[in-house]
């Protein structure tokens, strides 16, 4: 299902001041590209100057087919026509047009101009480059990365490697080199896509994605034949077709008495390698020889003729193919994203790490062409545009960042339906380009009569190709217009959504509509911060929303009951808020409704057990005390355990202690909070009570269960507790055996238990070595450890410090805790700790 809104993601709409009626028209590099309707007139306009003004006009050589501008190498690639044949040329240094008698110069592929017209100072002047092919071009694409061409012909798919060459030290000009020549058997692509090393071709009915992969060849006899994959047809199995023609058995593909139906079928990944299409690739480069490259098929999906949403089984077929990279940093872009669209449906495929189905956009109406960039997708129907969002950052996001779908950060799930943003209404759309923020729409009034607009569908539907030429003027000289649009900033667009969104949460606070409007919002300003293409100032400010974001997607959360409650915590954690700033944002929401949400006491439950919460005030401090009776008073004694908790009122924590046990739920640990409480406020009546009620050795128990009433802090912040430096100071015995329960049942790690006893034992006479406690514990660790490494350590350890003591012998007042005679006898009471 697609969520349609009613948002503004676009700013402003001006008109192209074309001169003629366009025919076909393509954008990049800043500039808008207009064909006339008669095909042999190309006008560049700029698209970043209000009004867009004109850049300069040129002829082309023939009637233009289609059209398609490179951002690398800033170059145009036209199909051509001209007396019935078609051509393939590049228009480079078209920029020098806008200056008046500027000289063209006319070559051919790898023929550089290097005559007089280049002697003396380097002339400048636009050049057109003759691409020759052994079968006429039916569709072309250029790669976004490198500027290389990849041409479609009805058999075969032809690369050609940008190439810049240098005449001398002040002239260089770019040239293209024929690389590779994918022949395809049984394929007429309508439609490719290059990126990245991806190929993507489509037909009426049928998309192919391969992956162009290096490989090492095995040996120099298997060099002749490494062209070949071996999960492919061979040239042999090629012969043997033709051999079966030719003695009257035409083989499936051949026979044109009958037509088969192909069935629906998606293959991703590895199993594309089974869908049964052949494809050869023949390397034609100057480095033909030294390529190991091989072909991986990434995806394969088939349709079958259908009747869709108002649409024939003859408008049935695909159009908009698209591959769209998108990058985290320089290099290689972090994910690839491959686009294609039925009249009525779109799909997006992520083709990097895992091929998997992205997102599945159901249009309204009939769809006639879609682009998808970073942050949308748009798509114009008969008299409309409408935005819808993607969930490219998403993706991005979980490759870019390990953290991401962990207690430690988050990100809206990239299977989050998506939405239409706007639907703005147009009269006759035709035509859609995007360059950046800004889109380009070409409009025709429509007056032609349903039975020439059928008999002009016939016609269309009947031809073996989809290449479309420019339609000839009309004699009644119909309406038309180009308009250009601009996108708004992404932070307008974000507060615009967040502002829609409070329309939701003032009617249910826990509304997914109004999660799922924060979340779109969330990825707006995710995608911006990921492309890192904005000033410092202006990332300033994306940085301070996106924190904004994460915080009012932390409250939606924290009221949630269902399964994503546990999302809270992640996105509070990302708003850089203070614990005390999302217990202000949540009590009073709470206190309002029956109780406290889930997400809230995750959150609150899961920043006091990490530790990594900050110290809070008294009265914050007992307002948790009081969350945590109502919502989960099970959790009270490791709450009050906390050492964010320190502050807490001894005399309120206690009551509630006090509850919790006349409720039945006793427990070792629930006795020693309440002693650990009674010290504190210097009871030590309560407190031996409370002590006195257990053995030690259920003691011991009690303080693996919650280790925060010994020490507070890990790593190098070890510290004692209250309870702790009590015992030190009367039960030193029960202290040790504590440490080593923890220690045994990975509480505690070796260093941490001795800066826990230096720490407890600084002020003493032993302040500068090892300390008697620490000692102590180290035999009775030695005594009950199973585990090899640590009982090397602790061997070296003491026998360091007996060795010590022997040449010293100056330990006159200091009283070990056990004997030798009492270390023996007590590894059968100690062991049974290492169980726990």
């Amino acid at each position: 299902m697609v969520h349609v809104y009613n948002c503004h993601p676009f700013a402003s709409q001006h008109i192209v001041a074309a001169e003629q009626e366009p025919g076909l028209v393509c954008c990049g590099g800043g500039a808008v590209f207009v064909v006339s309707a008669g095909g042999c007139k190309i006008e560049a306009y700029e698209l970043q100057r209000e009004g867009c003004p004109l850049i300069c006009r040129f002829s082309s050589m023939g009637s233009v087919l289609s059209i398609r501008h490179s951002a690398v190498g800033d170059y145009l690639v036209t199909i051509e026509e001209k007396n019935k044949a078609t051509y393939l040329r590049a228009y480079t240094n078209w920029r020098y047009q806008a200056v008046e008698k500027t000289r063209v110069g006319v070559r051919l592929l790898g023929h550089l101009l290097r005559g007089s017209s280049f002697r003396g100072t380097p002339k400048e002047q636009m050049e057109i480059i003759e691409i020759p092919l052994f079968e006429p071009p039916l569709c072309m694409a250029c790669c976004s990365l490198t500027g290389d061409l990849l041409v479609g012909c009805a058999k075969s798919l032809v690369v050609f490697s940008l190439k810049r060459q240098t005449l001398s030290e002040q002239l260089s000009v770019l040239d293209f080199e024929r690389v590779l020549i994918l022949h395809i058997q049984g394929w007429s692509p309508s439609q490719v896509a290059f990126c990245a090393g991806y190929v993507a071709l489509q037909t009426e009915l049928e998309v192919l994605v391969v992956k162009l992969t290096p490989r090492q060849k095995s040996s120099a006899a298997a060099e002749e034949h490494a062209l070949l994959p071996e999960d492919i047809m061979t040239e042999t199995s090629i012969d043997e077709d033709a051999e079966m023609t030719k003695d009257g058995f035409s083989p499936l593909h051949a026979q044109e008495d009958f037509f088969l139906f192909p069935k629906h079928q998606e293959m991703l990944g590895n199993e594309a390698q089974e869908c049964g299409i052949s494809l050869v690739l023949e390397w034609t480069g100057m480095e033909a020889e030294s390529r190991g490259d091989m072909s991986v098929f990434a995806l394969s999906r088939r349709f079958a003729p259908d009747f869709f949403q108002g649409c024939s089984v003859e408008e049935t077929r695909l159009h908009s193919l698209q591959l769209h990279p998108m990058f985290t940093g320089k290099g290689e872009p972090t994910c690839v994203f491959v686009f294609f669209s039925l009249p009525n449906t779109g799909y997006m495929y992520s083709l990097k790490n895992t091929v998997e189905l992205v997102s599945t956009y159901q249009y309204p109406e009939k769809a006639h062409q879609a682009v998808l960039s970073d942050q949308f997708l748009y798509i114009i129907t008969r008299n409309a545009l409408q935005c819808f969002t993607v969930r490219c950052s998403a993706v991005a996001a979980r490759v870019d960042d390990p953290y991401i779908d962990t207690t430690m950060k988050a990100c809206p799930p990239v299977t989050m339906e998506v939405c239409a943003l706007r639907i703005q209404l147009f009269i006759g759309l035709k035509l859609l380009c995007q360059d950046g923020n800004q889109i380009v729409l070409l409009t025709a009034a429509d007056v032609d009569s349903k039975e020439d607009t059928e008999r002009t569908a016939r016609r269309n539907t009947s031809r073996k190709t989809s290449v479309c030429k420019p339609t000839e003027p009309a004699d009644s000289g119909h309406g038309w217009n180009l308009y250009v649009i601009t996108s708004v900033s992404t932070l307008q667009l974000y507060r615009e959504i967040v502002e829609y969104s409070k329309r939701y949460e003032q009617s249910s606070p826990s509304s997914q509509s109004c999660v799922h409007l924060l979340s779109e919002g969330h990825l707006l300003l995710r995608t911006a911060l990921l492309l890192q293409d904005c000033e410092s100032a202006e990332r300033a400010q994306l940085q301070e929303a996106f924190q904004e974001s994460c915080a009012q997607l932390g409250d939606c959360f924290s009221r949630f009951d269902k399964k994503d409650c546990h999302l809270a915590l992640p996105y509070y954690k990302m708003s850089g808020l203070a614990v005390t700033d999302v217990i202000k944002r949540n009590v009073p929401v709470s206190s309002i409704s029956a109780g406290y949400g889930k997400g809230f006491i995750f959150f609150l439950k899961h920043s006091l057990y990490e530790e990594t919460m900050e110290e809070l005030s008294k009265d914050m401090a007992d307002k948790v005390l009081e969350i945590f009776s109502v919502a989960e008073p099970a959790q009270l004694p490791h709450v009050v355990s906390s050492p964010s908790m320190l502050n807490a009122d001894p005399d309120s924590a206690m009551t509630h202690l006090r509850q919790l046990e006349a409720s039945g739920a006793p427990s070792i640990t629930l006795s020693l909070c309440v002693a650990s409480q009674a010290l504190r406020k210097g009871d030590l009546h309560t407190y031996r009570q409370q002590m006195d009620r257990h053995a030690e050795m259920l003691q011991v128990y009690g303080f693996i269960e919650e280790p925060k009433l010994l020490l507070h802090g890990r790593g190098k912040g070890v510290l004692p507790t209250i309870l702790a430096q009590h015992l030190h100071d009367t039960h030193e015995g029960l202290l040790v055996a504590a440490v080593v329960a923890l220690h045994e049942n990975s509480k505690i790690r070796l260093e941490e238990a001795d800066l826990f006893f230096q720490e407890l034992c600084k002020d003493g006479a032993e302040a500068d070595s090892s300390p008697q406690l620490l000692v102590d514990f180290w035999e009775a660790l030695l005594v009950a450890s199973s585990h090899e490494a640590i009982i090397q350590e602790l061997l070296f350890r003491l026998t360091s410090v007996y060795i010590d003591r022997i040449t010293r012998r100056d330990r006159a007042g200091v009283k070990a805790l056990k004997t030798a005679e009492d270390l023996v006898s007590v590894h059968t009471f100690l062991a049974c700790y290492s169980t726990f």
